[in-house]
């Protein structure tokens, strides 16, 4: 038997173990190198997303069941090893948003205490993103969601069109934020007839740097909105455009700050704290006689979106489309937008948006499961995703 040295020491083994020892190890390791895709939900509308994903990958969906219990308890049950794999859990948002939180944390952590070796959650619109700003006496909500997550056992996350991009600092673990403007941009080319024409609208300032992305790589023209549409007088509070009230001191014209509930500090005084107030709305840029196109990440409340639409109709547009990556749609925006100047909304399927669609023709969807299906791969596969991110602005 031939004696064989590990790390300095001797060691009997014979050629027969040897080869037992390193067709273990191999197969150790096929086992680890696997992957599974699961849905975090169980109900056809979310499930949709996670088919489309798993037959472009050419694998099973993972079997597992997702429900709630007769006292609205989550509870999630899976039915398979996944002992030193990569899991992949897809959650697509409807509209009970924190039933779906819940089941994407349970599941987590089911994966986790279940041995899986990452976990990576496939969440294309990720919620309460747009309480990623401090608010009075409020919090940073999306802070304390990532933290949940992390905590549950998620390792990655993939997400699309964060609704501001600093969202991906909350995180203690890698964020790819992937972008839905490569398949908006080919509707835009493929189904808008005369797209020549159009102009890409900003319905705000603050949406100026995404429209100009889409207006540059299509070579259209750029118009922003800006302003917000008149009250009437009745609605207008008395003395909303006087002059402020101004106080006779020894020093400065101010405002007193009160020392205790009834005694200010003697002789302290703040500058007068103008309130901020919209003028009029103005389209900066000629929308005559083209195809108006708003572009913006989210659709939910739908409010201002008519109003923008209305205001493009009297400056000339002839048609007007919206594009948007996340398609809410709460509430009765179906009808708002079926009964508005509004001839198409298009949004990707990040979001089921089914009934939505049953209840407004206008409303179309643009699958993204393609490069979602690209970015699971090239995570489980340790590939570069800067393919994804080819041709890609900063400020999509």
């Amino acid at each position: 038997m031939p004696i064989r040295r590990f790390g300095g020491h001797r060691s009997l083994v014979s050629h027969s173990q040897t080869s037992k020892l390193s067709y273990g190890y191999r197969k150790m390791n096929v086992s680890k190198s696997g992957y599974r895709v699961f849905s975090a939900n169980s109900t056809a509308a979310c499930t949709e997303l996670a088919k489309k994903i798993t037959e472009r990958l050419g694998v099973e969906l993972g079997r597992s069941v997702v429900f709630q219990e007769p006292n609205s308890e989550t509870r999630v049950d899976v039915k398979e090893s996944v002992r030193g794999q990569d899991i992949f859990i897809i959650q697509t948002i409807p509209r009970d948003v924190n039933t779906a939180i819940m089941e994407l944390l349970v599941m987590a952590y089911a994966l986790k205490t279940s041995c899986a070796n990452n976990i990576i959650g496939v969440i294309p619109y990720f919620p309460y993103s747009k309480q990623c700003k401090m608010r009075k006496r409020g919090s940073i909500v999306c802070k304390l969601l990532a933290t949940m997550l992390a905590k549950a056992g998620l390792t990655h996350i993939i997400t699309m069109d964060l609704h501001q991009k600093e969202i991906q600092g909350f995180f203690s673990f890698p964020v790819d934020n992937l972008r839905a403007s490569p398949f908006l941009i080919q509707y835009i080319q493929e189904e808008i007839p005369d797209y020549r024409n159009a102009i890409i609208v900003a319905k705000s300032p603050s949406a100026a740097k995404r429209a100009q992305s889409y207006a540059e790589r299509l070579r259209l023209g750029l118009a922003v909105m800006h302003g917000e549409a008149h009250h009437s007088e009745l609605d207008m509070a008395d003395g909303r455009q006087s002059p402020p009230v101004s106080r006779t001191t020894t020093g400065h014209t101010g405002l007193e700050l009160p020392c205790s509930r009834h005694t200010p500090f003697p002789g302290i005084e703040l500058p007068i704290m103008m309130a901020k107030e919209k003028p009029p709305i103005t389209v900066v840029g000629d929308v005559g006689g083209r195809i108006a196109i708003i572009v913006d990440d989210i659709i939910d409340d739908v409010d201002d979106f008519v109003a923008a639409a209305e205001i493009l109709k009297e400056r000339g547009a002839y048609k007007i489309y919206i594009m948007a990556t996340h398609g809410l749609l709460s509430a009765d925006a179906p009808r708002l937008i079926e009964e508005s100047a509004i001839d198409e909304v298009v949004v990707t399927n990040t979001v089921p948006h089914e009934m939505q669609k049953l209840q407004c023709p206008k409303i179309k969807t643009v699958d993204v499961s393609m490069i979602l299906a690209e970015a699971i791969r090239r995570i489980h596969n340790g590939e570069s995703m800067a393919y994804l991110f080819r041709n890609i602005a900063v400020d999509d």
